[in-house]
């Protein structure tokens, strides 16, 4: 019988300072720039809160949250505000929604602004998508700047203060608390949704987060070769079988910040030899990209060593064969990690400034996934996340390709059609020296048999 749930965190209180700090950033920062191209200090910045949106044609209304840029400026959770930001003074307006009589009684008219409005208007390299612009009656009759706002508020939410690292740390605590108790409590013959229902749950009942940073990825035996499993068509609704691979990957979301986690385990909770090839494929190259990040190391530098660790370890456990460094110049690391090694992490769980204006994104396979190719600096969050997969669809045409195919023991590789794959991820804070990894859960595969046996976390030390 699995032990009750319990959790030694409790939500911590929200300074609303954070956003007051956060405003004073954007407002240094448009000022400088505005400074470097001898233009006055004046104009507002405009931003348009988010709408409720109703199920379809249904009077059924979503759970709301906050479009992310207003809420790293003003914090606010209910739908319908305007912000202002005075660029001249840093004070800062918030316009709330018109209510009906019944609920409120206006005291006086807003007059229209007759000055300079810096709207949020640019595009999301994640999503290819561009962020709406403040609207509202009479616009039309304002002079806009749809060009300086976001490049500029985009590097601001880069930088992390520390109380947006506070909140952090806590979503990645209680993700992590929930994570581990997922973990004692997986069994064979449980539904995969079961697993993210206990992880729900655990965030909300003792961690007060009402949303998730994403959809809860919830993959079991082959569908953990699945990048993005749980969505609509593939429900987290497969059986647990003895003998699987489990590949969670769940964050919860706090205050807007949110943590992004994956944990991979054998759900009958003992590592087999070729999953502990496999894990232990990843895992070295986690170790090895935590360990080499500070400032100044590139990103796209990081994701080729991940690669070619774990081309390493897959020779060295008779799965590949040949010189690793000939492996790397035709891009066979992409076939078995074929999304990009980490992204940025705040607010959003893809937080944009992963590509500066004018940058270009690499086009080689696998690289060409990265959501960034920055060098790293000081209080950027980012995610490591090297995986290791077997998806037919990239494995097989490298084993039939005249490039590749010379690499494979195609004898040894087969048995691993139906594995699936592994992923760890963590939250890694970037420092003046190195990094802080602010995930907090077992990760070697004994700590996980000892975890999954109902031992405690962090495991006692021996005397």
């Amino acid at each position: 019988m699995a032990s009750a749930s319990s959790s030694s965190l409790s939500p911590p209180r929200i300074p609303m300072e954070l956003h007051e700090i956060n405003r004073e950033k954007l407002v240094k920062s448009l000022r400088e720039h505005l400074s470097q191209s001898s233009r006055p200090l004046e104009g507002f910045v405009l931003l348009q809160g988010g709408e409720e949106q109703n199920r379809y044609c249904t009077d059924h209304v979503d759970v709301f949250r906050q479009e992310s840029y207003f809420a790293y400026l003003f914090g606010v959770r209910e739908p319908g505000f305007y912000g202002a930001i005075d660029i001249a003074t840093g004070e800062s307006i918030l316009f709330a929604p018109r209510l009906s009589a019944e609920y409120a009684v206006w005291l006086g008219e807003i007059k229209p602004l007759k000055t300079l409005l810096f709207l949020l208007h640019g595009l999301n390299t994640d999503s290819n998508n561009f962020s709406k612009p403040a609207d509202f009656e009479g616009i039309e009759k304002c002079k806009v700047d749809l060009n300086t706002l976001h490049p500029i508020l985009t590097e601001c939410r880069v930088f992390k203060s520390d109380m947006e690292l506070a909140l952090i740390q806590f979503a990645n605590d209680i993700s992590s608390e929930a994570h581990i108790e997922v973990m004692r409590k997986a069994r064979v013959g449980m539904k995969e949704y079961q697993l993210e229902s206990m992880f729900l749950h655990h965030t909300y009942f003792y961690g007060g987060c009402r949303h998730c940073s994403y959809t809860c990825i919830c993959a079991t035996g082959e569908n953990s070769s699945v990048l993005h499993y749980g969505h609509a068509a593939a429900p987290n609704d497969r059986t647990l079988q003895d003998g699987d691979m489990a590949l969670l990957d769940m964050g919860a979301e706090y205050h807007f910040y949110g943590s992004d986690i994956t944990c991979s385990f054998p759900v009958n909770g003992k590592f087999t030899s070729d999953q502990c090839l496999v894990y232990n494929a990843v895992l070295d190259a986690h170790y090895a990209v935590i360990s080499a990040m500070k400032p100044g190391v590139s990103w796209v530098d990081m994701h080729r060593l991940a690669e070619k660790i774990i081309l390493d370890s897959l020779k060295k456990g008779s799965l590949l064969v040949g010189d690793v460094d000939d492996m790397m110049a035709e891009r066979l690391g992409a076939v078995f990690m074929p999304h990009g090694l980490g992204h940025f992490l705040g607010i959003d769980t893809h937080d944009p400034g992963g590509y500066l204006q004018g940058a270009k994104r690499p086009v080689e396979s696998g690289l060409r996934s990265l959501r960034t190719s920055r060098e790293l600096q000081e209080r950027m969050v980012i995610t490591v996340e090297p995986g290791c997969y077997f998806i037919d669809a990239l494995l097989l045409p490298a084993m039939e390709s005249s490039k590749t195919s010379k690499f494979f023991n195609c004898k040894d590789i087969g048995r691993f059609r139906g594995f699936g794959g592994v992923r760890i991820e963590s939250d890694v804070l970037v420092t003046a020296d190195g990094c802080v990894n602010m995930t907090r859960v077992p990760r070697k595969t004994s700590e996980i048999e000892v975890v999954m046996a109902g031992g405690s976390w962090p495991l006692e030390k021996k005397s």
